[in-house]
């Protein structure tokens, strides 16, 4: 639980008026990364013993999965009983962005939730938006969600999920504000703080492409695509919001569904909302492993089509990244027959992204 180590030297430095930005800790000497407001959640860590710490935050992932799992099964359109609840929450652990955040001590659990259930209510929902501000204010990646708001047409929530994350700033401001000057003018910009992008932990477009050419700084040879990626993402996600979700999707009516699941959500807004996360995943300058955990809801989305889902839920829990040759700078020099196994969450991050173009462009025809 390295990063519940991190977590608890953030606490302690704000509530004693340490540099936030400062501090190593750990063997691997990590930084604080996440801004301000972060750490003002992180204080009641500190507070506790480092077991207590490492308990509370097991067992409050614990509870955050099966929130996730819950959320998924909705958003899906379906009801899940408590037995089945909890065995669902017991297969997810084998999941290995799952089982790694569990393991790390992450807040990726709690941001998806977050999000899940902010975007999951219908527009119009009273403060619609807001949760999806403050996921941006403790990790800024959640931040695209309140893009894709915007791209189709909900200002309100967009508003609200601004007017949230500018909350936090102000709070990290008021009490920290010091380190929110350091993280606002400096820290935000230096991403190599984060971690080494070419290993195999970092399942981005910018890892991928590193290990590939076999260079540690792709530079702008990674930007491009993620360019690309990070614009066709959205324009997927909009266009399936819009215009309905892929055919024999969630709620497709060419299946007796409806175009909306029980929570109130068009069915193309759950695959728009999918296709955001996994763009930010793709297009962030690093994204570990333990970042997937969107793998759960798309999961849920797939589980009508049980061998598209049994292939994915086996690539996530297969864990080829971990089996390749990896000690020093192995992973920078892999030959080509192994990327495939050093980056299996781009390659199927991708294949998801345009699987979704085909489905969505197959459906604009055929309503003509």
């Amino acid at each position: 639980m390295a990063d519940v180590q991190v977590y608890r030297a953030e606490g302690a430095a704000a509530l004693r008026g340490h540099g936030l930005y400062d501090f190593t800790v750990t063997e691997w000497e990590l930084p604080a990364t996440y801004p301000p407001f972060a750490a003002l959640l992180f204080v009641p860590l500190e507070l506790l013993p480092a077991t207590g710490a490492k308990l509370a935050f097991l067992a409050g992932n614990l509870a955050l999965l099966a929130l996730l799992v819950h959320l998924s099964a909705r958003l899906a359109g379906r009801t899940v009983t408590p037995p089945a609840l909890a065995a669902l929450t017991g297969a997810a652990l084998w999941l290995e962005p799952v089982f790694q955040t569990m393991a790390f001590g992450q807040v990726n659990l709690a941001l998806a939730c977050l999000v899940l259930w902010d975007l999951g209510r219908p527009d119009g929902a009273r403060g619609k938006g807001l949760a999806v501000g403050l996921a941006a204010g403790i990790k800024l990646t959640p931040a695209i969600f309140a893009v894709y708001l915007l791209l189709t047409g909900r200002a309100r929530a967009a508003c609200a999920a601004f007017g949230g994350f500018c909350g936090t700033v102000l709070a990290g401001a008021f009490f920290l504000p010091g380190d929110s000057v350091v993280f606002w003018t400096d820290r935000l910009f230096e991403t190599g703080r984060v971690g080494t992008a070419w290993i195999v932990d970092n399942q981005s477009v910018q890892g991928a492409v590193a290990r590939v050419l076999h260079v540690a700084d792709p530079g702008p040879l990674w930007m491009l695509p993620a360019a690309a990626v990070a614009g066709t993402g959205l324009w997927l996600a909009r266009r399936l919001c819009l215009r309905g979700g892929p055919p024999g999707g969630v709620g497709d009516p060419a299946r007796g569904g409806t175009r909306a699941v029980p929570c109130g959500v068009t069915c193309g807004d759950v695959w728009g909302l999918l296709s955001v996360a996994f763009t930010a995943l793709l297009v962030s300058p690093i994204s570990w492993t333990h970042h997937w955990v969107w793998c759960v809801p798309l999961l849920a989305l797939l589980w009508e089509r049980r061998v598209l889902c049994a292939a994915v839920a086996a690539v996530f829990a297969a864990r080829t990244m971990w089996l390749v040759p990896r000690d020093g700078d192995l992973d920078l020099r892999g030959p080509w027959w192994v990327q495939p196994f050093t980056s299996p969450y781009v390659c199927l991050g991708l294949a998801l992204l345009t699987l979704l173009a085909v489905l969505a462009r197959r459906r604009g025809v055929t309503s003509r």
